[in-house]
């Protein structure tokens, strides 16, 4: 998704993803609706999932976008790692960071022991993506900055953030076109309610949110070197986070200016792709959505409390 899940209950979050997919809307038409593409953004070339994974199979980390509450992206992103096995870790936004799945007879069960969050994220809207992984054997483990530090971030900004993250920010600032395009899709995000200090401060908490991120792959990716192992690690989370301008890629690139990042989009017919900052795009079918935007204003009025 363009933004990051504020932090709060399930029903800001089902709101806020489905207002970021509505707001990638438009652009140039991402091909017949009815079929399935796969597009290397560099070249303009459709591709095949058989192509697409020899290129996964052949970078250091890969970065598997999507829109949460389209379950097309789960199955698709679970056959992916199917075919990759189980040399290559897997990592999740869905999960703390440090947190790692013991899988075990009751998938829900396991995941929730390693802080997945079922109501906040719709489960089993994810069920197939995360079944497909434990049958492959891969590990699973948490990426994501715990949300008790994303909303003091939210609250305080950069002064909130631990000295790691900080310092991985730090090291790699926003270019101003990126900037914009983050504040932009904040403030879509919270459906134009957003601006001032506010808006700089969710600015800090999307971005604790992809240092988490980054710095949990980094440190993975040194360890399978100093092991000599050479498959990729891997991220599933959604697309804002796998943008290359201002999400994770974008701040793996200082520490890891030699690393093979490949960022794939999970997108919706429809979806503009010119310029589109990541490096492939997997474009499906739309599901239906409501307006998310429907009455929030009379909510945002002096008094309410706005959405977290």
């Amino acid at each position: 998704m363009p933004v990051s899940d504020p932090p709060g209950g399930a029903v800001s979050r089902r709101r806020l993803l489905a207002a970021a997919a509505l707001a990638a809307a438009g652009g140039c038409a991402g091909g017949p609706p009815g079929r399935e593409r796969i597009v290397d953004l560099a070249t303009g070339r459709e591709i095949d999932e058989a192509e697409l994974l020899v290129q996964l199979r052949g970078c250091d980390v890969a970065l598997l976008g999507e829109l949460h509450d389209n379950p097309l992206h789960h199955r698709r992103r679970g056959a992916l790692l199917a075919a990759l096995g189980a040399d290559s870790p897997v990592f999740a936004e869905h999960l703390p960071r440090g947190r790692r799945v013991q899988f075990g007879t009751d998938l829900k069960a396991s995941l929730v022991d390693a802080g997945f969050d079922a109501r906040a994220w719709d489960w089993p809207l994810h069920e197939p993506l995360f079944a497909a992984i434990a049958r492959s054997g891969a590990p699973l483990a948490g990426a994501n900055a715990p949300d008790a530090l994303v909303r003091r971030v939210a609250r305080e900004g950069h002064a909130a953030l631990p000295a790691e993250y900080a310092a991985a920010i730090d090291a790699a600032p926003l270019a101003p076109a990126a900037q914009a395009a983050l504040d932009a899709d904040l403030v879509d995000g919270h459906c134009g309610h957003l601006g001032g200090t506010r808006l700089e401060a969710m600015r800090w908490a999307q971005r604790a949110r992809d240092a988490a991120m980054a710095l949990t792959l980094a440190e993975a990716l040194a360890a399978r070197r100093g092991a000599g192992r050479s498959a990729p690690v891997v991220l599933v989370a959604g697309n804002g986070h796998v943008r290359t301008d201002y999400g994770v890629a974008q701040l793996l690139a200082r520490p890891l200016p030699a690393a093979r990042c490949l960022a794939v989009a999970f997108l919706e017919h429809g979806a503009g792709l010119a310029q589109a900052p990541y490096t492939h795009a997997w474009l499906t079918a739309p599901v239906t959505r409501e307006d998310p935007c429907a009455g929030l204003a009379a909510r945002m009025q002096p008094g309410a409390s706005a959405p977290r």
